[in-house]
C-alpha cells in the first residue's frame, strides 16, 4: 500500500530545491528520470498510434522534450507541438529542448505557425490520428484560469477524440485545492511526481484527473520525510 503523504505545490518545489542543492542531483536528472517515467506508463497504458506532447516554456514543458526523445527512440512516432517560442525556453527546459531540435525530431512551432488554429493541420500529420494527446503545458506551479493561448489549446484537446495523459497536474487544475477553471484538460489519466498532490483528495478534482498515477524520479525518501513533517504553506 502506497503511504506517501500529499503534498501542496510548495512542499513539492522544497523537495525539488532540497534534492538539488542539499542532495547534488541535477535538475537536468530529476527531468531525465520523470519523463522516462511517464514513458513507462504510457507504454504500460498501451500506445496504438501517434503521439502528440504539448509542450509550455517550463520545466513541464522540459518533461515533455525527454518524453519525446524516448518514444522516438523506442520506436514510437510522436511529435512535440511547442506553444511559445523557442527562445522563451530557459534551464533544463532548453537543454532538452536543444536535444530535440539537434537531432531532428519533429516539433510544430505553434507560434510561428499561427497558434491554435494550426492545431488541425498538426494533427494530421500522421498516417491516422493520434492515439494520446500529452498535456505539458502549465504545471503544478500555474495558478488562475489559463491565459490565451492556452485556454483554447485545452478547448481544443478536451475535444479531441484521442486519450489525454497530463504530466503532474491537469493544466487548468489548481493541485492545492482541486479547484478546475473554466478551462481545464480532462485527463484519461494524470502522471504525478513524487507523490499525490493534496488537492486531488477533492471530489472536485476527480472529473479532470482520471487514473492517477505516481512515477518515482528519484528523490531518496529521507527527503519526503524531511519536507512532509515541515508545516505546510498553502
Amino acid at each position: 500500500m502506497d503511504r506517501r503523504p500529499f503534498l501542496t505545490r510548495q512542499q513539492s518545489r522544497e523537495i525539488d530545491r532540497i534534492a538539488i542543492h542539499n542532495y547534488c542531483m541535477h535538475g537536468l536528472v530529476l527531468m531525465e528520470n520523470a519523463g522516462r517515467g511517464c514513458v513507462d506508463l504510457l507504454e504500460q497504458l498501451g500506445i496504438a498510434g501517434p503521439i502528440s506532447i504539448l509542450c509550455g516554456k517550463g520545466n513541464n514543458g522540459g518533461d515533455g522534450f525527454v518524453m519525446a526523445r524516448h518514444l522516438a527512440i523506442r520506436g514510437h512516432e510522436v511529435q512535440v507541438l511547442l506553444v511559445p517560442p523557442a527562445a522563451e525556453l530557459t534551464g533544463d527546459a532548453q537543454a532538452n529542448y536543444e536535444i530535440l531540435h539537434r537531432a531532428g525530431l519533429r516539433i510544430v512551432h505553434l507560434a510561428a505557425e499561427g497558434g491554435p488554429a494550426a492545431l488541425p493541420d498538426a494533427l494530421d500529420y500522421a498516417s491516422h490520428r493520434c492515439d494520446w494527446l500529452v498535456d505539458c503545458l502549465l504545471g503544478t506551479g500555474a495558478t488562475g484560469s489559463p491565459r490565451p493561448p492556452y485556454d483554447s489549446i485545452i478547448e481544443w484537446m478536451n475535444a479531441e477524440p484521442a486519450k489525454r495523459l497530463a504530466i503532474d497536474v491537469p493544466s487548468g487544475l489548481d493541485c492545492d485545492t482541486g479547484r478546475p477553471s473554466p478551462t481545464t484538460v480532462q485527463a484519461t489519466a494524470t502522471a504525478t511526481f513524487v507523490t499525490s498532490k493534496i488537492g486531488y483528495q477533492q471530489p472536485t478534482a476527480l472529473p479532470y484527473l482520471g487514473e492517477v498515477h505516481v512515477i518515482d524520479i528519484g528523490i531518496p525518501p529521507i527527503i519526503l520525510q524531511q519536507v512532509a513533517d515541515q508545516p505546510s504553506e498553502q
